[in-house]
């Protein structure tokens, strides 16, 4: 009796341990904060297209008037816009790399604003923060409707009145890339790249981009667009270095050119 009592014992005390070390696992340290050093390295570039690339099509705003009225004469879609072959609405942006599991980087308490204008998203492309604040304006005289479809973090679906307040939102998880509709206007949409570091960019107006402040170290680099594709490509960046990296997107083929 007295050894059947102490083989219990000793599974009730074996069991207690085992249990507590599930519930007070160790916790892993967080990630220290990077801090600048002034050494860090800046990529520039251009983003180009090459061959024969898709027609704008019409979009029929009948639905609704008012957004007929403030796009006569340029009611056709956007999702590929060139100047001169240089490309407009390219996200590039460092997919993975040494330092980026090394170190955190500190959130903006800047707002990244997505305005609705002339019955558009505008900017049809743009980027923000894990945990950054996400403003959505409506700048028009009608009604608008926002509605993110993401993978990783919550899907909401808000309508706007005109000359109401901006929807203030956060995402909690890096995603790329959520596409934006609106069910009122079909021919609505965007992307947003959510990220838990700053290096991403997206081609402005001249097919240019930029991103600073990246530590030195290796890096798998994406350009990203909605409609040629993604490319990527792997580089190394010293100290204070500046590199240049050009992009081609070919139709719908893709291709690079490192210089």
């Amino acid at each position: 009796m007295r050894y059947a009592t102490l083989v219990l014992t000793l599974l009730f005390l074996v069991s207690l341990s085992t249990a507590a070390s599930f519930q007070n696992p160790q916790e892993t340290p967080a990630k220290p904060l990077y801090t600048p050093t002034g050494k860090e390295a800046t990529l520039v570039g251009m983003i180009t297209a090459d061959g024969e690339l898709p027609k704008p099509k019409k979009i029929d705003m009948t639905a609704d008037p008012v957004c007929v009225e403030l796009n006569r004469g340029r009611a056709e879609t956007d999702f590929v816009l060139t100047n001169n072959q240089q490309l407009l609405n390219v996200f590039v942006y460092v997919k993975s790399g040494e330092p980026l599991k090394a170190y955190r980087f500190a959130v903006p308490e800047s707002e990244v604003v997505l305005e609705r204008k002339n019955c558009r998203y505008s900017p049809h492309v743009l980027g923000i923060r894990v945990g950054q604040k996400l403003s959505i304006v409506n700048s028009d005289p009608t009604i608008h409707n926002t509605h993110p479809v993401p993978k990783l973090n919550l899907e909401w679906n808000q309508t706007q009145a005109m000359g109401s307040e901006p929807i203030v939102k956060a995402f909690k998880r890096p995603e790329q890339f959520i596409p934006f509709k609106d069910n009122h206007h079909p021919w609505e949409k965007a992307y947003l790249g959510v990220f838990d570091h700053p290096f991403f960019a997206v081609s402005d107006a001249f097919g240019n981009y930029e991103i600073r402040g990246l530590p030195p170290g290796t890096y798998k680099l994406g350009a990203w667009h909605e409609a040629l594709g993604e490319q990527e490509i792997e580089i190394t960046v010293a100290a204070g270095e500046n590199r240049r990296l050009d992009f081609t997107f070919e139709s719908l083929k893709v291709g690079s050119r490192l210089e």
